[in-house]
């Protein structure tokens, strides 16, 4: 008998620019750690308006889910006009910006740094980074995005640049309770 492999995370959606509230259990009495900016997250279930969400690192949690930013089921292309940029150059920034981290910390975990200290140092640090085979993902400061790469050229795909106004095309969240909990 033959096993199928056991699926990979394929991020389906990423979290809206200014990030959202996450929740334990799909009841608003539970919140968690809000999620980043544009975290890339795969969809694993829905009941009504909660979406119930994994990340690469394996961490679930409950969602709006009318929030979140659906991507192409496919990467974008990375032979057209707008996938020219050479990948190298920000590849060389996100290993130096960990190597600045990782310093920190080892400053830190050695007791030569204090905790403030450390604030400072790693004040405006980011980083992002997915590597799935030939496909990568990988977050733009400068520009404010994540692009899509498959080694030779990157792609936008996905901005965390300011969206005006907060239309969300729908009416708020409304929690009602069950009938027999009223």
């Amino acid at each position: 008998m033959s096993r199928a492999p056991s699926p990979g995370f394929r991020p389906t959606h990423v979290v809206p620019p200014r990030g959202m509230p996450a929740w334990e259990a799909p009841d608003p009495g539970r919140p968690t750690l809000p999620l980043d900016p544009l975290l890339p997250v795969e969809l694993a279930e829905r009941r009504g308006d909660w979406a119930y969400i994994r990340c690469a690192n394996g961490w679930g949690a409950w969602v709006d889910g009318r929030r979140l930013v659906a991507v192409p089921e496919d990467p974008p292309a990375a032979d057209g006009p707008a996938g020219t940029a050479d990948p190298r150059p920000l590849l060389a920034h996100a290993e130096q910006t960990l190597a600045d981290y990782r310093s920190a910390v080892e400053e830190l975990t050695a007791g030569t740094l204090d905790g403030e200290e450390f604030e400072d140092r790693t004040r405006g640090l980011r980083i992002g980074i997915v590597v799935d085979g030939q496909s990568m993902w990988l977050y733009d400061p400068e520009a404010g995005r994540w692009v899509y790469g498959d080694g030779r050229r990157l792609t936008t795909y996905a901005t965390d640049r300011e969206v005006t106004g907060e239309d969300t095309g729908h009416a708020p969240t409304r929690l009602v309770a069950p009938e027999g909990e009223r």
